[in-house]
């Protein structure tokens, strides 16, 4: 494929907001995750949560689109210089050239759920006030963003669980080369909600303390909620880390377990490679899905050795910002894009010892070092499988 570049980026998780917050977050072992305090759940775990979230209102005029996680997409349009950038690429391009593909796996559910709790009490009959497709509804994101930032191209969102918004990445490259648009807006926004929690909880998936990825006691996830944009765009820049190759997969195995050999999550790290006309020995870091749990931390483990070998390094950034769900994929793009820029080799925060069964180089401290081409996953539900390479063209 053509490569890409990552001409702007915009992050907000609760390991910190914008770029250098979140590179030195990642310097440092920062981590963002604390004991539960969310709403009105009750659950023995750790979340990433972002509590600036109760304070923010949407810009006036967006009353209807009024949620979490638009409220958490605005937050990171502050960012670095984001909207500005993108007011830019409109007057370049013109509105109708300029695509938005976005992923998001629970979108504004917190709304419908507060709304349930003020449903009349003889009738059933739901808030007025209550916007199910302006919220709720999983395309109210890219809704929302096309309005916000005056854009008429091409526009969807991607909801395949926690492999969302880094497919959204293959979706924007796609739309690119097809002529259909010459710059895209991609990556998405996940905000908590008690639906995810519970849910989570009730597969026995959380976590009581912070995860701690490939750790030999593992026992489990930290949800988390974050936002993050690119701006990709044909040009090509020195400075400017670029888009090289996607690799997609959807391995059917089961509906939440993955593939015990990781067959799947090896396919798109295969087609990530050759999509970027790569071998496995050009990578220098595999940022991992990594998301603490038993299973599927022994089946990205398979998969990434039997691809690689015992290098490159290899970790997982989820002791920062917690499992951000369908926000992971571009939350980590940018992270990846980040330790390419800035040359830092990321850590493992809260992984202490690593499995004895899982081969490899495991980062669990961050340090410095020069790092050109970075490969990232990013694995949901139902076997939904994506894998990114980013890196410099020069």
């Amino acid at each position: 494929m053509q490569p890409l570049a990552l001409s702007h980026m915009c992050i907000v998780s609760s390991a910190g907001f914008g770029q250098d917050a979140t590179v030195s977050a990642l310097k440092s072992g920062y981590s963002g995750l604390l004991p539960c305090h969310f709403e009105t759940v009750d659950l023995p775990t750790w979340t990433g949560e972002i509590e600036a979230l109760d304070n923010i209102r949407l810009p006036a005029g967006y009353a209807d689109f009024e949620c979490r996680n638009n409220r958490l997409a605005e937050i990171a349009l502050a960012q670095d210089g984001f909207e500005d950038a993108v007011r830019t690429a409109v007057e370049r391009y013109g509105a109708t050239r300029v695509g938005i593909f976005v992923g998001t796996s629970t979108s504004g559910i917190l709304q419908t759920e507060q709304a349930f709790r003020a449903r009349d009490a003889a009738t059933g009959k739901l808030p007025d006030g209550f916007h199910y497709e302006q919220t709720h509804n999983t395309g109210s994101l890219a809704a929302y963003l096309r309005i916000r930032l005056g854009i008429s191209g091409p526009a969807f969102v991607v909801s395949c669980a926690c492999a969302s918004s880094a497919k959204a990445f293959g979706n924007a490259s796609r739309m690119i080369a097809a002529g259909l648009c010459d710059a895209a807006i991609v990556g998405g926004a996940d905000s908590l909600c008690l639906t995810t929690l519970y849910g989570f909880h009730s597969l026995n998936l959380n976590a009581p303390g912070p995860c701690r990825p490939f750790d030999a006691g593992r026992d489990g996830i930290s949800i988390g909620e974050a936002a993050g944009f690119v701006l990709l765009e044909r040009t090509s820049s020195r400075d400017s880390v670029h888009l090289l190759g996607v690799g997609e997969s959807n391995d059917a195995h089961h509906m939440s377990s993955p593939h015990p050999e990781g067959a799947g999550a090896r396919l798109a790290m295969e087609r990530a490679l050759d999509a970027a006309g790569l071998r496995p020995g050009d990578i220098d870091y595999v940022n991992l899905h990594g998301t603490a749990t038993r299973v599927g931390d022994i089946a990205e483990d398979a998969a990434v050795f039997g691809l690689f070998g015992e290098l490159p390094a290899r970790g997982s950034t989820k002791g920062h910002t917690g499992h951000t769900l369908g926000a992971a994929g571009v939350v980590e793009a940018i992270i990846s894009a980040l330790a390419i820029r800035d040359s830092v080799l990321p850590g493992t925060p809260h992984t202490e010892t690593i499995d004895p069964a899982f081969r490899g180089r495991y980062q669990i401290a961050s340090e410095r070092a020069r790092i050109d081409r970075v490969l990232t996953n990013s694995f949901g539900f139902g076997g939904s499988n994506c894998s990114l390479v980013l890196g410099r063209t020069h």
